[in-house]
């Protein structure tokens, strides 16, 4: 693989939630009082930081999922 300007390697499986994740990132990061810079660049956080907004977020999407099938299943 070449090297690029972005080294993010996550491939979305829905890349139209790309917006709503990015939203999320930010949200998650002002919940835990964690400021993320304003260029985008995140190499100058901590591991701790930016584990801590993962960390977060993936709560948050299991616990979104779950509503999800918990409506499904309820019949509603």
């Amino acid at each position: 693989m070449g090297q690029g300007g972005n080294r993010n390697s996550n491939n979305l499986v829905v890349p139209r939630a790309t917006g709503a994740l990015e939203q999320m990132k930010f949200e998650v990061a002002q919940e835990l009082g964690i400021s993320i810079p304003q260029d985008g660049y995140q190499g100058n956080m901590t591991s701790y930081e930016n584990g801590s907004i993962g960390g977060y977020i993936t709560k948050r999407l299991v616990t979104l999922a779950e509503q999800q099938l918990a409506g499904q299943f309820s019949g509603q």
